[in-house]
C-alpha cells in the first residue's frame, strides 16, 4: 500500500534484508537473473524479469540510464540500436518517446526468428520494476555518468522503501564514489578500480589492513589472461566478509566449476539452468 506517496513492501521482505546483510559463508548461494532471463527473453524488460522469477532467480540484475526528462529507465546500453527499433542515445529521448519503441524488436535466440517483435514489450522504468516485483531483491547497475543519475536512483529507491532489497553496482569508479557518498545503508558492489585493488592485494598477500568499501565482488571468471575467480580469491573474499558473485555464466560445466570454488552467486542469462546447478551443488554439499 502507499505511504505518503511511496510504496511499502510486505513484512515478508524482511527475508530479503537478511539475505543482503548476511555475511559471506559459502552456505547461501544466490541465482542472479542477468538482465532478467536475457538468454530467453528481451533483456531488461518486464517479461524477462517475470521469466527469471518463474525460473527460480533469487535476485534480478538490471541496468539503468535516464530519459531526457529525467526518468530512470531500465536499459543496458547508452544507445537504443542493439535492443530496440529506435536510434540514438537513451538520454536524448523523453520517457514517452522511449516507451513508443519496441524493446523486443531485436531479440532472437537463433538469428532467424524474432518472437517478441510487435508484442508490446517496452523499456520499463525502474519504478515499474521495483513495484512489479516487490518481493525480489534487485542488483541495480548505474550505467549513466553524464548527466549524473545517482541522486535520482537512490531517491527513488528510498521513496519506494526498497533500500533493504537493493544492491547498487557501477563499473566506473567515479559513479561508485558518488553512490557511496549518498547510499547510506544501501548495499554496494565494487567498481573496476576497487576490484583491481582487491585482486592485487590477494596476490601480494596484503589483506591485513584491508577494509572493503562494498559488500560483494561481482566479477567475471577472468579478465584477459588473468584468472579472477580462484580458490584463493574466493577464500580471501570470505575472509574479508565479502560475497563473490560471478558473471555472466551460461554453461553448466562452468557453473559447477565455480560453485566448487565456493562462490556465493551465479549471474546467468539462463537463470533456470543456474537454479538447477545451484540446487544440485547444495544437495551434494548437504
Amino acid at each position: 500500500m502507499s505511504k505518503q506517496g511511496g510504496f511499502s513492501p510486505p513484512a515478508t521482505c524482511d527475508r530479503l534484508r537478511a539475505m543482503l546483510e548476511q555475511p559471506a559463508t559459502g552456505q547461501t548461494i544466490r541465482v542472479y537473473g542477468h538482465r532478467g532471463a536475457a538468454g530467453l527473453a528481451p533483456e531488461n524488460t518486464l517479461p524477462s524479469f517475470a521469466l527469471a522469477v518463474m525460473l527460480g532467480a533469487d535476485v534480478l540484475e538490471l541496468d539503468v540510464h535516464a530519459s531526457r526528462d529525467g526518468i530512470v529507465v531500465v536499459v543496458h546500453d547508452p544507445d537504443l540500436e542493439r535492443t530496440t527499433n529506435g536510434r540514438g542515445p537513451v538520454r536524448a529521448h523523453t520517457l514517452y518517446e522511449l516507451q513508443q519503441l519496441d524493446a523486443g524488436h531485436q531479440f532472437t535466440r537463433d538469428g532467424r526468428d524474432f518472437p517478441y517483435r510487435g508484442q508490446g514489450v517496452r523499456i520499463p522504468t525502474l519504478e515499474a520494476v521495483l513495484k512489479r516485483f516487490p518481493l525480489m531483491a534487485c542488483n541495480i547497475e548505474i550505467k549513466q555518468a553524464d548527466p549524473p543519475i545517482v541522486t535520482d536512483v537512490i531517491g527513488l529507491i528510498r521513496r519506494l522503501d526498497a533500500q533493504h532489497r537493493v544492491l547498487l553496482a557501477a563499473e566506473h569508479d567515479a559513479i561508485m564514489h558518488e553512490i557511496r557518498q549518498l547510499a547510506g545503508g544501501i548495499a554496494t558492489g565494487f567498481a573496476t578500480g576497487e576490484v583491481a585493488d582487491f585482486i592485487g592485494r590477494v596476490h601480494a598477500g596484503r589483506l591485513a589492513d584491508y577494509h572493503p568499501a562494498g559488500r560483494a565482488l561481482q566479477i567475471p571468471p577472468q579478465f584477459n589472461d588473468i584468472e579472477l575467480v580462484t580458490r584463493e580469491t574466493v577464500a580471501a573474499a570470505h575472509q574479508c566478509g565479502l560475497q563473490m558473485h560471478v558473471w555472466t555464466v551460461n554453461q553448466r560445466d562452468e557453473m559447477d566449476r565455480l560453485l566448487a570454488l565456493g562462490v556465493d552467486g551465479i549471474m546467468s542469462d539462463l537463470p533456470g539452468l543456474a537454479r538447477v546447478a545451484v540446487d544440485a551443488h547444495l544437495k551434494r554439499s548437504a
